[in-house]
């Protein structure tokens, strides 16, 4: 079905040149939605069209007003105000577009073909030396969401992750464990993993800070201290024993790296994320490696004197990037670099996308670069989906100090937050302990994902978990409270969905309010191709908040059970019903779920 907002702007073109042999193109023709304050659905914007045809804004307006009702029967009237025409789509063109909403299971979504396009989308990569913390929170919520999304809107989508499992990094994890873990583990602990070996990193770092200081005091200069220390002479030691495959360093990386993914596995579940492949930068970095001396083999890229191997930039105006140190070791560029490859050759892929923040812009660029200049013509579909990082009301996070905001403990405050909250509120009353519980960990889950995928990816954001369970703002409470209300309301109707499908009622007898969200309903398929176009969760976010607001003003102004015209009564069950099902639609696309109790 072709919108009305395309049979419109096709019908204008059509009247320009009719009207005024004016030959215009389909691009300079837009009807957006009509200001609230006017009275109209689309508004056509004519000032661009002044200067050719040398008349007022408000006579081309009203002629192409008049041609428009007089060629369109959809349109039942219109109004000009200064230079925008604004047009009064009927009720017999809503009622009619509502019952293709009402037929359609799977509303919105398109269902991907086999020759539809592929998109590889990466997300999560975190390292094993340290639990997931709050950026890692937004960026695994961003990726799932925009997979899913991407999913609805058509396209062939694999979720992949990247676990940086090896580095420096991971070695002073490692070398702090020896030194002073006396054989902690996770049982005996009674810790996470992850949160384990984190605690060594930091634990390393402490270490690290110790000895600089102690030399700087005695009379060694900073740089000099920073440069001898024994402790990260030791950890990169142990990297260049890891890379020449050394048993003991092979085991120890094995063991605490499998208590690493013990407890991301834990992490993952609770946060509702998967993956279709993981791949592991340990297993990639040596085919970088030799994609690098193919490189340089083919004078694509340089070798300086110490043996370190460049690719030139200059002519991209990016300063020249190392690719491999002299000693021989990689570097991050080079384990990306053999990431993309095999990965493009695991699966035939027309985009890559990379959730990754945007401190890590300039990597990107210079990646898609340097891959081109090696002659992979497929780079030209990567991307890059830079995000903003979270910041808390009491400030920055610092992984190496030990400040940073654990996902677990987050994910469990604002399930505790939701717990105290909906306590207060008494809307558990009736619930048995189980069932609270479940709605204590949906409603703490979606504060937390609705508040942050409701901010534009590209926005740095603050997360205050108080405002984002507030069940009367912009939150994912509210709507859950919305979808639960609806469902009450569908209940106590006993009216099932197959008996109010494809209720007719007459144009006359369709509400404002009525007309205002299927108005929105009509909206969902072009809002998921948007999201999808923009990488954009904000997108689904904002519009099932204002479908959700929409509802509860019908709810207000408008009676359902209490209507006593039996078809009304019907179509307004019905209209509750898809309303429902949008909001749990889109919902789900953020990774959120409804309850149909609250």
């Amino acid at each position: 079905m072709i919108s009305i907002k395309e049979r419109i702007e096709e019908c204008v073109v059509k009247q320009l040149n009719e009207l005024y042999d004016l030959e215009v193109s389909r691009e300079r023709v837009v009807a957006q939605k009509t200001n609230p304050v006017f009275e109209g659905d689309l508004t056509i914007v004519v000032f661009s069209f002044v200067k050719q045809l040398k008349k007022s804004p408000v006579e081309i307006g009203e002629q192409l007003g008049d041609a428009l009702v007089g060629n369109m029967k959809e349109i039942s009237s219109y109004n000009v105000e200064k230079g925008f025409l604004n047009l009064v789509v009927g009720n017999e063109y809503w009622l009619e577009a509502y019952n293709e909403i009402d037929s359609s299971v799977d509303y919105g979504f398109v269902k991907a073909t086999k020759e539809a396009e592929s998109v590889m989308i990466e997300f999560s990569s975190p390292n094993t030396n340290k639990p997931l913390h709050l950026g890692h929170v937004r960026n695994n919520l961003l990726g799932h969401s925009v997979a899913e999304i991407l999913k609805a809107s058509g396209r062939n989508v694999i979720k992949v992750n990247l676990v940086n499992d090896r580095g420096i990094h991971i070695c002073k994890s490692m070398i702090a464990w020896q030194r002073w873990g006396e054989g902690a583990t996770p049982e005996l602990e009674k810790k996470k993993g992850d949160k384990l070996v984190g605690d060594y990193y930091v634990r390393f770092d402490q270490e690290y800070k110790k000895e600089v200081a102690d030399a700087v005091a005695s009379g060694k200069d900073k740089e000099v201290a920073e440069k001898e220390s024994e402790l990260m002479e030791s950890a990169k030691e142990m990297l260049r024993k890891w890379e020449d495959g050394e048993e003991e360093t092979i085991l120890l990386w094995e063991k605490m790296n499998g208590w690493v993914y013990d407890g991301f596995k834990q992490t993952y579940a609770r946060m509702g994320i998967g993956f279709d492949k993981v791949y592991y930068e340990s297993e990639t970095y040596l085919l970088g490696k030799e994609i690098v001396e193919k490189g340089l083999k083919d004078n694509v890229l340089y070798k300086k004197e110490d043996g370190s191997v460049w690719c030139s930039l200059e002519q991209d105006k990016m300063d020249d990037k190392l690719l491999l140190r002299s000693d021989g070791t990689s570097v991050y560029m080079t384990q990306d670099l053999g990431t993309a490859v095999q990965r493009f050759g695991d699966y035939t892929l027309n985009n890559m996308l990379y959730v990754v923040g945007n401190e890590q812009d300039y990597h990107f660029r210079v990646l898609f670069n340097v891959l081109g200049k090696l002659g992979y013509r497929w780079s030209e579909g990567m991307a890059h989906l830079s995000y903003g990082m979270v910041d808390l009301p009491s400030g920055k996070m610092k992984s190496r100090e030990g400040t940073v905001v654990d996902a677990d403990d987050l994910m469990e405050e604002m399930v505790n937050t939701a717990r105290a909250t909906t306590e207060e509120l008494g809307k558990v009353d009736s619930f048995s302990n189980e069932e609270a519980a479940e709605l204590y960990e949906m409603i703490g889950m979606s504060a937390l994902k609705y508040f942050i995928l409701k901010v534009d990816p590209q926005k740095k954001m603050m997360f205050d978990p108080k405002e984002s369970i507030d069940f009367n703002g912009n939150t994912g409470p509210f709507i859950q409270y919305t979808h639960a209300r609806i469902c009450s309301i569908l209940e106590k109707s006993k009216i099932s969905q197959d008996d109010v499908m494809y209720i007719q009622i007459e144009p006359s007898q369709l509400h404002v309010k009525e007309k205002e969200l299927i108005k929105r309903l009509v909206d969902y398929p072009e809002v998921i191709q948007e999201g999808a176009s923009n990488y954009s969760p904000a997108i689904i976010a904002n519009y099932i908040y204002s479908l959700a607001r929409d509802y509860n003003q019908f709810y207000q102004e408008v009676s359902i059970l209490k209507e006593k015209d039996d078809l009304l009564l019907k179509f307004r069950v019905s209209l509750s019903y898809s309303v429902s099902q949008t909001i749990n639609s889109g919902m789900l696309l953020l990774g959120v779920e409804v309850p149909r109790k609250m």
